[in-house]
């Protein structure tokens, strides 16, 4: 029987999403206490992999289990045994044709810029910039990453495939902190603190969004910041 798990973590108390032999990711988390219910081990397959110190308020995972547990007590059960870093939301029987990856629609992230007075409480889950920004020039610059790009300027090691399609991405500033939100089906490592560093790059005037431009789908070999991963939520996986 396969269930879906949405779930949610810390990402300060780890070191990514993927299983480490040192036993310090989310999955390697989440196959022990599977595996105490299951009573035997259970494989854990992820919708995608977030950096250490990354968070997620909305990451789904997938599992095959023999015990047919009721969705609600699979749910009370895992949050039992979980350290305190990480949550379940929710737990759904699926079809065995389910696939947590495969079947993703959308991902959405959310980056977190902090621009007020220095805060120690923060430090691990935003991105401290003390410059000013132009929330107008990071709009505009925005627009250029919409649509299907090629992303090999804004992706970290060599890959084999860096064309991905953006479907938005919203910046608003609420209080202290400027929130830049990034939708879309696919992202490839560091795609994302990399959108939003050459955003940064340009509200602040480090850079312009012509220069943007010339670095999207190989047009020049100009790079841009990458952010630190302590900014960076998965807020949402969509599969409708």
């Amino acid at each position: 029987m396969r269930y879906l798990a949405k779930i949610c973590y810390d990402g300060s108390k780890f070191q990514g999403f993927q299983r480490l032999n040192n036993g310090k990711g989310v999955q390697n988390e989440l196959e022990r206490v599977l595996s105490i219910l299951e009573n035997q081990k259970v494989v854990v397959k992820g919708a995608g992999r977030t950096d250490a110190l990354v968070h997620a308020f909305h990451q789904c995972v997938h599992f095959d289990f023999t015990k047919n547990y009721s969705e609600e007590k699979l749910k009370y059960a895992m949050n039992r045994l979980l350290n305190p870093y990480v949550s379940v939301s929710s737990v759904l029987k699926v079809d065995d044709s389910f696939h947590a990856r495969y079947s993703v629609k959308e991902k959405t992230y959310e980056y977190k810029i902090y621009v007020g007075e220095k805060n120690p409480f923060y430090a691990s889950y935003a991105y401290f910039f003390y410059q000013p920004l132009s929330l107008e020039k990071m709009k505009e610059c925005a627009k250029c990453f919409l649509g299907t790009h090629d992303f090999y300027n804004f992706v970290s090691g060599e890959r084999g495939r860096t064309i991905s399609n953006i479907h938005s991405i919203d910046i608003v500033k609420k209080q202290d902190f400027i929130l830049v939100t990034v939708k879309g089906k696919s992202f490839y490592r560091y795609m994302v603190r990399s959108i939003v560093g050459a955003l940064v790059d340009v509200g602040c005037g480090r850079k312009t969004s012509e220069e943007v431009k010339r670095s999207l789908d190989r047009k020049s070999d100009m790079r841009f910041s990458v952010l630190p991963p302590q900014g960076l939520y998965l807020m949402n996986i969509d599969y409708d």
